[in-house]
């Protein structure tokens, strides 16, 4: 290992091959179709229960506005992330485009952010699924701590397995989501009624359309959020791409198309068949929408129940593969522990994958409570998106001539409406959910004291993520 060297008000140590190469992920596990199944994966959860809450928030049209603004807000930043992926294809992805528009602070802060969401999401899903294991009464048990365990160590153990198995287990439990969503949404437009969107009482001064006013808007934003939450995980499979630069694009645009297409037939179609009223508040709101459509229960509600656990445990499946590698590339470079950052033989980070699924295990037992950890997570969402917004729009006007194979549509005008939006999603989240918003504030502070009293001054300069904010500064020095 060298003698440590500055840059940025940071120090760095050039390790020797040896570090790098017990910290190997598998190259070529996953062309842009996977890819595109892990976009779809990260979020499927989110159609089969969450939104709908947010019309108890703001009725059918708060709700309504808020999804097409969070979607505006997803398509455009997703469309800025396919450009740092091309760009700079690195297992750190929001990391490491923050870490080289931002600088060491300005990515270390992004990755946190991005871990917070990604760590705690796992732990609030794992609830939701011992909800619905207790409701189906599978096997006699109920939600608790032997559910969650079971969760983990199976899925862990996949991909412990290998990525490219995983992946591929992973594509299947997605794709009987999917044609479940697709069988709902075909058994239930039949029953489509306009005016039954529409059947929640307003309040004083409200409307049929906006029943809770405009501030119900800003109140269903957390929930339009749930649609699309976690597809901007997909660049986080850089390092195991196929052709990355090519594949990560295709990938996350294409997830992003067909989670349009979901949160719309949704939106429409369980309260337009059911009544809005009649899902509000249900923690099982699609077999609810068929059961008060069909006037009682049938085989569709059933296979839409069973079928809604299929999509919970993708979503749970695939963000521990987000995790770990957010968490595996922010180790490596040093921010974190390196230890973490390890692989075995079959080149999974096994730390980064059983550390944080030992701390969302703990959580899950802990608190029970699904609707609190995914608020923390969302709001670890929310900052990261405007971080990651601000990071294209920097890079785009400081490296005008960085190579991009894909080039975002509309430039930084398409980013700089995301980020103003994201700002808007930080204050929604943070009036849904105070003690979340806290909780996930104190998460960041303690980070970034640990940032700035220990791991500035240990950080690894041989690494992607940080090699390529070198070759910038390198560059800008010639320049000059």
């Amino acid at each position: 290992m060298s003698t440590p060297h500055s840059r940025e008000n940071v120090e760095y140590q050039t390790v020797e091959a040896s570090y790098l190469e017990h910290r190997q992920l598998r190259k070529g596990a996953a062309g842009w179709v996977l890819l595109a199944g892990l976009g779809v994966a990260y979020v499927i959860s989110g159609d089969f229960a969450g939104w709908n809450f947010g019309l108890a928030e703001g009725g059918w049209g708060g709700l309504m506005i808020a999804t097409v603004l969070m979607a505006v807000m997803y398509t455009c930043m997703v469309f800025g992330l396919a450009e740092m992926a091309s760009a700079m294809p690195v297992a750190g992805a929001g990391y490491g485009f923050a870490r080289r528009a931002l600088g060491p602070t300005g990515g270390f802060a992004t990755g946190t952010a991005i871990l917070i969401e990604y760590a705690i999401a796992p732990a609030a899903i794992a609830v939701f699924i011992g909800g619905y294991v207790e409701a189906l009464g599978l096997f006699g048990m109920t939600s608790g701590w032997p559910v969650f365990l079971v969760c983990y160590l199976i899925f862990i153990g996949l991909h412990l397995w290998g990525v490219g198995e995983a992946l591929r287990v992973m594509f299947v439990i997605t794709g009987i989501a999917v044609v479940a969503l697709i069988v709902f949404a075909i058994g239930m437009v039949g029953k489509f009624d306009g005016d039954k969107l529409f059947d929640i009482a307003p309040e004083a001064g409200g409307s049929t359309f906006l029943p809770f006013g405009v501030a119900g808007v800003l109140a269903a934003f957390v929930y339009g959020i749930w649609f699309f939450l976690a597809v901007e995980g997909v660049p986080l499979a850089a390092e195991e791409a196929g052709e990355p630069r090519r594949d990560l694009p295709r990938g996350i645009i294409a997830a992003m198309a067909i989670l349009l297409v979901f949160a719309a037939l949704m939106l429409l179609i369980a309260p337009g068949a059911a009544g809005s009223n009649a899902i509000a508040g249900s923690d099982n709101p699609l077999p609810e929408a068929i059961r008060a459509a069909y006037g009682g229960d049938n085989f569709l509600a059933q296979f839409v129940n069973y079928a809604g656990l299929a999509g919970l445990i993708a979503s749970f499946f695939s963000i521990i593969y987000a995790y770990s590698r957010q968490l595996f590339a922010l180790s490596r470079a040093g921010y974190l522990p390196r230890w973490m950052s390890v692989t075995g033989k079959r080149k999974t980070p096994y730390l980064a994958l059983i550390v944080p699924g030992t701390i969302g295990f703990i959580l899950a037992t802990a608190t029970m409570d699904g609707a609190l950890l995914i608020n923390i997570a969302v709001f670890g969402a929310t900052v990261s998106y405007v971080l990651l917004n601000v990071s294209h729009i920097v890079l785009r006007i400081r490296e005008p001539g960085l190579e991009r194979p894909y080039r975002t549509p509309g430039g930084v005008v398409t980013t700089g409406v995301a980020a103003v939006l994201a700002v808007a999603a930080v204050v929604a989240t943070f009036f849904v959910d105070e003690l979340a918003a806290a909780i996930t504030a104190g998460i960041l502070l303690v980070a970034l004291a640990y940032f700035f009293l220990y791991s500035r001054h240990h950080l690894v300069g041989n690494v992607p993520e940080e090699e390529f904010a070198a070759i910038k500064q390198a560059e800008s020095e010639l320049a000059d």
